[in-house]
């Protein structure tokens, strides 16, 4: 069983009414086009890497920009993953959180970001709580197990380890990935590694420009490039299946030939 799947990406701003019909369209759009799960961008209810806008920004899990996400993926009949930032009682700071919607437009859960953009001149963690390392975030879709990360995560193996471990054979990487020197191939090269090393598929949806690098990619268990949507806004769509996986792991058994276990710190 194949299952058709998109990555989308735009630029959120300060408006969260305007980034809310944002992720909606590009949730409705993808679903038009065919797919069955639909990632978006890291940050996507609210973007302010200058820390200009309103301190008051994050929203609790059953606020009205996941509220709109559920009644959008449930008029769209998709599984749905979104950024956003998830108030913390008596905290000024946030998580920064994915969240997954099934078609019926429940919650199927959460991931909080574990690795905090403290790099590249900037620390994400002034505004962000770095969160717990917990049980990881995974859904079954057809006969795929996806695994959730968020950007930063992407330069840390043993993350998506981790959820290979925990039976992933494809995972979603929603991002804002910024731009910079390097930055843009760091981005390519380091999904495709992902995908390799762990012979799984690996879906990465960024944010665009003008502060984000764009370049959402659906990649194979080999590290081909299935689909991308280059530096403007919009999706990509392919189709995916275990097949593929089971095929590529066959060949190149290195999951079962490993002799390291990852080992939270």
């Amino acid at each position: 069983m194949t299952v058709p799947v998109a990555v989308a990406q735009f630029a959120a701003g300060l408006d969260k009414g305007e980034n809310l019909k944002l992720v909606s369209e590009a949730i409705t759009t993808a679903a038009e086009a065919g797919a069955q799960l639909v990632v978006t961008p890291e940050y996507g209810m609210y973007h302010d890497p200058k820390g200009v806008g309103d301190p008051g920004y994050a929203e609790a899990l059953d606020g009205p920009f996941l509220t709109g996400v559920r009644e959008t993926a449930r008029a769209a009949g998709v599984t749905a993953v979104v950024g956003m930032a998830e108030a913390v009682d008596g905290d000024a700071r946030a998580y920064n959180t994915l969240a997954t919607v099934g078609p019926d437009g429940e919650l199927i859960g959460v991931y909080r970001k574990v690795h905090l953009y403290d790099a590249f001149g900037y620390a994400e963690s002034d505004k962000v709580i770095p969160a717990a390392i917990t049980e990881p975030l995974t859904f079954d879709l057809g006969d795929l197990r996806f695994g959730a990360m968020t950007c930063y995560d992407l330069r840390f193996p043993e993350t998506a380890r981790t959820l290979v471990d925990a039976g992933a054979t494809a995972i979603v990487i929603p991002a804002a990935w910024a731009v910079g020197p390097a930055k843009e191939d760091h981005w390519t090269t380091l999904i495709r590694a992902r995908a390799i090393e762990n012979t799984c598929f690996v879906l990465g949806a960024g944010q665009t420009g003008p502060r984000c690098a764009g370049q959402s990619m659906i990649v194979d268990p080999m590290g081909t490039v299935l689909a991308s949507a280059g530096e403007q806004p919009g999706f990509a769509l392919a189709t995916i299946g275990v097949a593929r996986v089971n095929q590529v792991r066959t060949v190149n058994p290195a999951l079962a030939n490993r002799r390291y276990r990852v080992t939270p710190a």
